[in-house]
């Protein structure tokens, strides 16, 4: 039997996610309530808009445009406005206030994440953030809680379901970026303004939470390498199929430590990479995401689902409703985000990986050995080549894969490749991770 008075929650939002959130609490009301041993009340919903149309039918009575009073009298806020404000400002109103907090917003949490834990630990708040990456799968909570004790060493991620979704039917259909881009804008995958996910800033957001909750460190979001996929050719992802690879818009997170100078630090990274079809990430199709963790104790560990979409981003949200209500019942502080290794964030130059590089060149004598010289006298190790040559033509595809090497090493090689009198053209480059 249900002893504990009411938990007052106010929702700041009714967007697709928003709508969806309300139209769970007031629908499954009853079965929460014995899952909690409380029962949820959700007293007002704050909108822009009071008639705007919502993805579902909410109670008249419970809109308000009136965000300040529906704080106040709230036990728990749940934040899902997205954007930085008035959203920062109303999540430092509730925090002050004394109510825990639960949010989707990545671009909060990426942009002033510190700031908000450390005003929701002064006052024994909670914050919880769940739904702010890769929408329904748990990954914070894992990360957060059941890795806690363990060293993670490595996160690959595809956090973008727009982006996926494209190099995914570019793979598939030999379509153009700007041919996948159009279907992903019809079937809803990409929004009217797609640079957010295309330019990799969705990502970069993204792998900003990741790497601080994996290293127990603070990286900021600019501190994040960030490449889109705007530059990948069809060509190019047919000759990663071609090879036996698939390519991904990965966010990459990675603890490292200096061979020389045993210096440890973290590294931040987005960026479209070939990805071996035999990598469980290979085989991530459409609008999924999926993150890949590497834990010193753990092993590999892979947690996939749908990245995005109103009711499934919803239940990550009343995931973290749930735990929050029952610390209410139980009683206790909230849970600090454990931020205190003050690692260096290190930059790309720093990171080890591998290259995959075609060059159009001079089908001539000498040219081989110019252009080994050159990854010579960078200190890079070729190790593989393929030299195609179209019949009737005066040039050669060169497609060369690198050992592991020092990304600035790898940089400089590629600059001296574009300067080399023998290379014609510089057809593409790109990054080969994931390697099993």
């Amino acid at each position: 039997m249900i002893e504990y008075r009411s938990i007052r929650v106010g929702l700041l939002g009714a967007g697709s996610v928003g709508s969806q959130v309300a139209r769970l609490l007031l629908d499954h009301s009853d079965e929460l309530a014995q899952r909690i041993g409380a029962r949820i009340e959700l007293v007002g919903i704050a909108v822009r808009d009071l008639d705007a149309e919502r993805d579902a039918e909410l109670p008249r009575e419970l809109l308000t445009t009136d965000s300040d009073a529906l704080i106040l009298g709230s036990d728990i806020v749940i934040e899902l406005m997205g954007g930085i404000e008035p959203a920062r400002t109303l999540m430092l109103q509730a925090i002050a206030s004394g109510a825990d907090v639960v949010t989707g917003n990545k671009a909060l949490i990426a942009q002033h994440g510190p700031e908000l834990f450390a005003a929701a630990e002064q006052v024994g708040a909670q914050l919880s953030y769940e739904a702010a990456v890769a929408g329904a799968i748990p990954i914070i909570r894992p990360l957060r809680d059941s890795l806690a004790g363990d060293r993670v060493d490595r996160i690959l991620g595809i956090v973008n379901g727009t982006t996926n979704f494209i190099l995914d039917r570019m793979d598939q259909t030999g379509a153009t970026l700007e041919d996948a881009l159009a279907t992903a804008t019809e079937l809803g995958y990409a929004e009217a303004d797609p640079t957010a996910d295309i330019g990799g800033y969705d990502a970069a957001q993204k792998a900003a939470i990741l790497a601080s909750l994996a290293f127990h460190t603070s990286v900021p979001v600019e501190a994040v390498h960030r490449e889109g996929i705007t530059e990948i050719s069809a060509a190019q992802v047919d000759s990663a199929r071609r090879a036996g690879y698939v390519v991904k818009l990965l966010a990459i997170c990675e603890r490292l430590t200096d061979g020389e100078t045993g210096e440890e630090g973290v590294s931040a990274r987005v960026y479209p990479a070939l990805v071996p079809r035999s990598h469980p990430l290979a085989a991530v199709h459409g609008g999924n995401n999926a993150v890949f963790v590497e834990a010193s104790a753990a092993g590999p560990l892979m947690f996939y689902g749908a990245g995005a979409g109103g009711v499934q981003t919803a239940s990550a949200v009343l995931g973290d409703l749930v735990a929050i209500a029952r610390r209410h019942v139980i009683g206790g502080p909230g849970t600090a985000e454990s931020t205190h290794a003050a690692l260096p964030v290190l930059e790309i130059g720093r990171i080890t990986t591998r290259y995959a590089i075609t060059l159009e060149v001079a089908d001539e004598p000498g040219v081989l050995e110019q252009i080994a010289r050159t990854f010579a006298d960078h200190g890079v190790s070729v190790e593989q080549l393929q030299q195609t040559v179209d019949e009737g033509s005066d040039r050669a595809t060169l497609v060369i894969g690198t050992h592991e090497a020092k990304e600035s090493a790898l940089a400089e090689t590629v600059a001296a490749l574009v300067q080399s009198p023998v290379v014609a053209s510089l057809a593409s480059v790109l990054r080969v991770e994931g390697a099993v």
